[in-house]
């Protein structure tokens, strides 16, 4: 097998939306020349049935008139013959282009709405830059025998029997329909033919309709395929987004030995540890005369709450188990911040209650909290 094949075998995950988006940067959208062709069938029919019949008449009256007053322009010399003659030809034109007008509009309008139903439209310049990649005979001979190049192949191929059906069908009703107009005359022609054109257009835009949106589908499909990913491919993406596992991972160990080394400084110097039980525990420090309100010296959830009780336990420090305070704290104060003062009642009475318990007096502690013996 060789290694473009092996390569396209092990793309088997969907395409991430950083993908889709830095293909669509680079002008890479799924594209039906079908849908253009179909609009343009549409276009020259609508021309057919629409323009031609409004626009025939008018063409004709002002060529006519410009004909048959050709022998009645007098073109003198000199720069008022030039005058005159520029005059002339600025009419003509003024009333040619006003009459073409709606041929050139509606086809504009079917090629910008052939754009824009094909939903995904954007303009990239690295579409048009040069890519030594194009000139490659190697890369030509992929284009030339992939899958894209058979199908294109097949759907020109049946285009090309279908519109050619279609056009005998139609050339054969029109020769049986002269030929069998009683009192045929030449001017009768032109109705004849822009009948027959009618005929064909409409028939080849019934034809390539589900052409096109057949092909939109292919197109969508093998836009997808060609953005599919490896495992690698997603993993390196996830890698730069979000950062090499291993070293997020590492930055995470070192944060936590960091807090676990200042919560084994800090919590020698609380006051009262505050647990809920197990799962948060705040560490409170409290000195008269060199603290204005109570203060976070350390904080913790699950297994840093735990080694906190531990250190507590060792340097007996009271642990005082009081879950909604903990919890709130844990929330709302960060590690060297002051209590906020809506909690200052509250936890007044708790550090009352451990000094109290340190100089010996027996006391209930405060209403919703229990005093703990053990760090578990």
């Amino acid at each position: 097998m060789a290694q473009g094949d092996q390569e396209d075998s092990q793309k088997t995950q969907e395409p991430t939306e950083k993908r889709l988006r830095d293909a669509r940067k680079r002008g890479e959208v799924p594209s039906s020349r079908e849908t253009g062709n179909m609009m343009v069938v549409l276009s020259l029919f609508g021309v057919a049935a629409l323009v031609v019949p409004w626009m025939g008449p008018r063409l004709a009256e002002t060529l006519s008139a410009l004909i048959d007053g050709s022998g009645q322009v007098v073109v003198g010399e000199g720069r008022s013959g030039l005058a005159a003659l520029g005059q002339l030809l600025r009419e003509v034109v003024l009333s040619l282009a006003t009459i073409l007008a709606p041929l050139f509009l509606l086809i504009l309008a079917g090629g910008v709405f052939g754009v824009l139903i094909q939903g995904e439209t954007v303009a990239a310049l690295d579409r048009v830059k040069p890519k030594l990649s194009k000139l490659s005979p190697v890369q030509g001979l992929k284009r030339l025998f992939s899958a894209n190049t058979l199908v294109e192949f097949g759907k020109s191929l049946v285009k090309v029997l279908v519109v050619g059906g279609l056009a005998i069908w139609v050339t054969l009703w029109a020769v049986e329909s002269i030929w069998e107009a009683p009192g045929f005359i030449p001017e009768n022609l032109p109705g004849y033919l822009i009948l027959a054109a009618r005929r064909l257009l409409l028939a080849a835009a019934v034809f390539l309709v589900p052409v096109a949106v057949v092909d939109i589908l292919w197109q969508r499909f093998q836009w997808r395929q060609k953005l599919m990913m490896t495992v690698k491919e997603v993993r390196d993406e996830m890698k730069e987004a979000e950062g090499d596992p291993h070293i997020k991972a590492r930055r995470a160990a070192i944060r936590r030995r960091r807090a676990r080394q200042r919560a084994a400084a800090a919590v020698p110097t609380a006051s009262v540890i505050l647990t809920n039980p197990t799962h948060y525990a705040v560490a409170l420090r409290y000195e008269k005369g060199s603290d204005e309100a109570p203060v976070c010296v350390a904080k913790g959830a699950d297994l840093m709450a735990r080694r906190i009780r531990e250190i507590a336990f060792e340097h007996e420090v009271p642990i005082v188990e009081n879950k909604p305070l903990a919890r709130m704290l844990y929330d709302r104060v960060e590690i060297d911040q002051m209590v906020p003062m809506q909690h200052w009642q509250v936890v007044a009475e708790i550090i009352s209650f451990v000094l109290d318990l340190k100089a010996n007096r027996n006391r209930k502690p405060p209403e919703g909290s229990v005093l703990r013996t053990s760090p578990d």
